[in-house]
């Protein structure tokens, strides 16, 4: 039965069809970018249901962000010592496994437990994943390979709180962890039959040996693992003041700087970051790290403005993003064609300058806002992010040696995870500190001397009067109006500093990218390492 179906699945030459292993390789990776954003709508059920506080069923996330963060930077030395094919098909399989087990969890102890287990296997999916395709695919193609990727890689964030809340109304939270184990299943089961390590792996594994550097993963998982507490619970302990926060502030620092001293100078690094040297492959990185810090923090706030602003479902606020996502995979493909006939640089500053001028028409927003006028404006971001994942990754690879190709994707999707972390803690910190302060200006004006407020009052109370209120009553009603139209305003104007600042950072990205190097050769050519 295997070999009849790897017979339908071959090439005239007798190799794989690449798309069939394109498609293969994607399915774990929807699964798990679906899992990072899924659990968040489903987080006061699962507090509910496990007798959990509020503030305790947050490690539901922020224990699976911390292993899938450690696990990232070390996905490629871990390929290169067990190979790429054993280590990819152990994170399905750990994935997989641990979703059923979250789904089982009787305690918020047993969830977090497992969560970790399942961000561990989680975090060598995508650069698993992206090594694969640039093995398999020529760099003229490679361009519609990461289509392929990036499909998975933007929609995903985008349904994932849709589909959250959905599941959860319907069925039960257990059931976000248990879809994942047929698609598990499924890719594993695809894995073993279609993947295989190319060559040069198998050839450098016989060189490696069995060599681990210890000291190297320790300062790593510590620098890594926190700073994604920090950046995860520094809201809602307010950063700093908290002795909890300073101490992993502290920890993060000590992990991250001594391991980058360490790294540098070590002759068999965990992470290569000598890679960074690489021009074309150090400004990528930088760039999806903003990719990642816009892209996930637009798709908090976007819902939750139409959630607490105007009183959306989570459902309807899921489907307000959902044609943007449909954006997303009709351009994908055509930016696939695109970026092996057009200069890299060119593609990605396009896509920036279309995010930014979406988000600065976002910051236009007001209460009065319509449902098509939401989409409208989303759909004109995805339009954008469509323009940047591919050629991101494209230029980033294209001076990379083969050999360095697993590395390198594990530094990038870190790159986007930790941006997609600071971006946000960045715009939930500044949508309540902005609020406070716009409130605080608002009230200025709210007193007796202001002729305008008065009338407004009186006009109001006088309004609730004639329903039946009692003279004293309307007007203590009266002023709890004025004061909820101080707390909606405020916010609102919170959403638009936080709109505005995302379309900036996007301009500011703009001449950083136009320092990458042009390719030295055709389009369709394979650059000189």
């Amino acid at each position: 039965m295997k070999h009849r179906i790897l017979a339908k699945l071959r090439m005239p030459d007798g190799s794989i069809n690449p798309w069939v292993i394109a498609v293969t390789v994607t399915l774990a990776t929807f699964m798990e970018v679906l899992d990072t954003s899924i659990a968040n709508v489903a987080l006061p059920h699962i507090s509910g249901n496990l007798s959990a506080g509020a503030d305790e069923s947050t490690w539901v996330l922020t224990s699976y962000l911390v292993s899938n963060a450690i696990v990232l930077p070390l996905s490629g030395w871990l390929s290169g010592l067990i190979g790429r094919k054993r280590f990819y098909m152990s994170c399905v399989a750990l994935f997989t496994v641990s979703s059923f087990l979250c789904g089982l969890a009787p305690s918020l102890g047993v969830l977090v437990f497992f969560r970790i287990l399942q961000g561990a296997g989680g975090g060598g999916l995508q650069p698993s994943e992206q090594a694969i395709l640039n093995d398999t695919f020529p760099l003229a193609k490679r361009g519609m390979a990461f289509a392929v990727y990036g499909i998975a890689v933007v929609v995903a964030p985008t349904i994932g709180p849709w589909l959250g809340g959905w599941i959860t109304d319907n069925f039960s939270w257990r059931w976000i962890f248990y879809i994942n184990v047929p698609v598990g299943i499924i890719s594993l089961l695809l894995t073993s039959v279609l993947i295989s390590d190319p060559p040069y792996m198998k050839r450098a594994s016989v060189k490696r040996g069995f060599r681990i550097d210890y000291i190297g993963i320790g300062l790593i998982s510590l620098g890594l693992g926190s700073m994604q507490i920090v950046l995860d619970k520094g809201q809602r302990d307010d950063w700093l003041s908290s002795g909890f926060i300073q101490v992993f502030f502290a920890l993060m620092l000590v992990g991250i700087l001594a391991g980058i001293v360490w790294e540098w100078r070590h002759k068999e690094p965990v992470v290569d970051l000598k890679m960074l040297k690489d021009r074309n492959f150090a400004i990528s990185t930088v760039a999806m790290f903003f990719l990642g810090f816009v892209l996930y923090s637009s798709t908090v706030l976007i819902p939750q403005f139409l959630q607490e602003m105007l009183g959306y479902t989570a459902e309807l606020a899921g489907k307000a993003l959902s044609p943007g996502g449909a954006v997303i995979m009709l351009m994908m493909p055509v930016v696939g064609i695109l970026v092996s006939k057009v200069d890299t640089r060119i593609l990605i500053t396009f896509g920036c300058a279309v995010c930014a001028i979406a988000l600065f028409w976002m910051a236009g927003w007001d209460l009065q806002l319509d449902y098509s006028h939401a989409v409208r404006a989303r759909m004109l971001q995805s339009f954008g992010l469509a323009f940047l994942f591919i050629p991101i990754n494209v230029a980033a690879f294209a001076y990379v040696p083969k050999e360095k190709t697993n590395m390198g994707t594990g530094i990038i999707n870190l790159a986007r995870n930790i941006g997609a972390s600071v971006g946000i803690a960045t715009v939930t910190t500044m949508l309540e500190r902005r609020t406070q302060l716009h409130q605080a200006h608002l009230v200025e004006s709210v007193n007796s001397l202001n002729p305008a407020l008065l009338k407004m009052t009186n006009g109001n109370a006088a309004r609730l009067i004639s329903y039946g209120s009692s003279a004293s009553h309307a007007s203590m009603q009266a002023k709890g109006m004025v004061y909820n139209l101080v707390q909606g305003q405020s916010a609102m104007l919170a959403f638009i500093d936080n709109f505005k600042m995302l379309g900036v950072v996007f301009l500011a990205v703009i001449p950083v990218l136009l320092m990458m190097k042009k390719p030295r050769v055709p389009a369709g050519g394979v650059p000189a390492h």
